[in-house]
């Protein structure tokens, strides 16, 4: 039971997620700053953005460390199964 693979992006999708943030950002800007309303609806809608994005990035973290944290206790439980699996057989055998 030795779970040795880590789980990793390729390279083609992590240029695809910053590709696609970047593009999305741009053409959000480009449209609050193109938007022909007065100018505190565009800080409005500029801040209403910046605290979005941001609070993405904060959930996005807060569950990868969850699931990290997961997979510590796993591999712990894991371990623990198999001392036991191999102390059960020295025994029997």
């Amino acid at each position: 039971m030795n779970y040795t693979s880590d789980e990793k992006n390729t390279q083609a999708f992590s240029f695809m997620a910053t590709a696609s943030f970047g593009i999305a950002s741009i053409g959000m800007l480009i449209g609050i700053f193109y938007l022909p309303v007065e100018i505190w609806v565009k800080g409005y809608l500029g801040m209403g953005y910046l605290f979005t994005v941001t609070s993405c990035f904060t959930l996005a973290k807060t569950l990868r460390d969850k699931h990290e944290e997961k997979r510590i206790i796993n591999r712990i439980q894991d371990a623990k199964t198999e001392k036991l699996l191999t102390d059960y057989e020295k025994v029997v055998n």
